[in-house]
């Protein structure tokens, strides 16, 4: 593994240091979001479900148009530089915000940028590499991320420590937002060959991709109703007894493990098969659900169930990137994951605020039941409709 990891192409180096120095702003920010957003901005469960369902429905929608854009002009480094430049700016206006519609309107500019540049980026790396080391290649790219996650709440931690005020901490993040930007317009294209030649037209339907693909894309629909922001993980831990100023830790414990056995978890997957690594995710992360809503859960169990979500994390991040590469046709690559960015994320709109419903207005263990249902069954229809053998006459 180390051998293939030294002989990755720079970009691929280079989209995973732009990655760790954004989510080291973006993380340290993070986890902080719920906290400031009860204690300084008095918002309760429905407003943080609305705030970070609209975010990310609106990333998701422009990962499809910003996926369809590549497949036509060919250019991923334009979005990739204007996204990271809109995410800089934004976040540190966080601080000059005065209820939680005015962080909606900031969280929904930051995911924008994130929205122009994920699918741009993720069809560099595709691109960048040949298929047996695709699964190596976003593995390594989520590890850097996770590692950016771990440094960002770390830092956030001390702050809290030495008793910066929060509205002070957001404006932090302008220093690595800065830095990201400048990296970035380091990238270059990759080389492409004859069949990635740009179409006549705009192109926004799933013609022609496989069958397969197109359940796929659909199950991963489904599942993302199950996966409501994480910002939901760290309001029940904070109920459940963990201490403000360790909440950060405890997400960057989550980032740590993910940033450690992405990499590794994502390599196997070049050599066995990826569904198995996915299905196997999708059932942890079912069980941490039901396990979450639990009403006796102790602080010893919860730190368990987050260790494993960190597992959930690192056996997919990658992995599932990778069989989006592996399942689009030549050429078609960055439309491929405009739909799988858009649909792995705009069901996170009704999951988010569904799940903020039936938290505040019934308990927290009617809002992960129903997380760890939708999950379950989305496991279901991935062994046995998504992976069907076809029969033959």
């Amino acid at each position: 593994m180390l051998k293939t990891l030294a002989s990755l192409p720079r970009s691929v180096w280079l989209i995973g240091l732009i990655s760790l120095v954004n989510d080291s702003a973006s993380e340290m920010l993070y986890p902080l979001m719920p906290l400031y957003l009860a204690s300084v901005l008095m918002a309760g469960p429905k407003a943080i479900g609305l705030i970070e369902g609209v975010a990310e429905a609106t990333s998701s929608l422009f990962k499809l148009v910003s996926g369809v854009i590549v497949n036509k002009t060919n250019k991923t480094k334009p979005w990739i530089v204007f996204g990271y430049s809109v995410a800089a700016i934004g976040r540190p206006l966080i601080a000059f915000v005065g209820s939680w519609f005015g962080v909606l309107c900031i969280r929904f500019a930051d995911r924008l940028g994130k929205g122009l540049r994920s699918s741009p980026r993720d069809t560099l790396l595709a691109e960048s590499v040949p298929a047996n080391q695709r699964g190596i290649t976003f593995g390594l790219h989520r590890s850097m991320d996770n590692l950016g996650a771990v440094i960002g709440p770390l830092l956030a931690a001390y702050l809290l420590a030495i008793q910066m005020p929060l509205r002070e901490i957001f404006m932090w993040a302008i220093i690595p937002g800065a830095i990201t930007v400048v990296l970035a317009l380091c990238l270059k294209e990759p080389a492409r060959n004859i069949s990635s030649i740009a179409p006549t037209k705009f192109v926004w339907s799933l013609a022609g991709f496989p069958p397969q693909f197109k359940r796929y894309i659909l199950v991963v629909g489904l599942f993302a109703l199950s996966n409501s922001s994480d910002m939901f993980l760290l309001l029940r831990a904070r109920e459940l007894g963990v201490p403000q100023e360790e909440i950060p830790l405890l997400w960057a414990g989550i980032s740590l493990i993910t940033a450690v056995f992405g990499t590794p978890l994502s390599a196997l997957s070049d050599r066995f098969s990826r569904k198995y690594f996915i299905a196997c995710a999708w059932a942890i992360y079912a069980l941490i659900y039901v396990g979450m809503g639990y009403s006796g859960l102790t602080l010893g169990w919860l730190c368990g169930l987050f260790v494993l979500y960190g597992l959930f994390k690192a056996g997919t991040e990658g992995v599932e990137k990778a069989l989006v590469a592996d399942l689009a046709p030549p050429g078609l690559t960055g439309r491929a994951f405009g739909w799988f960015n858009m649909c792995s994320g705009i069901m996170l709109l009704p999951a988010s605020f569904i799940f903020g419903v039936l938290y505040e207005a019934y308990s927290p263990t009617a809002a992960f039941l129903f997380s760890g249902g939708c999950a379950f069954l989305s496991l279901l229809l991935l062994v046995f409709w998504v992976f069907r053998t076809p029969k033959h006459a």
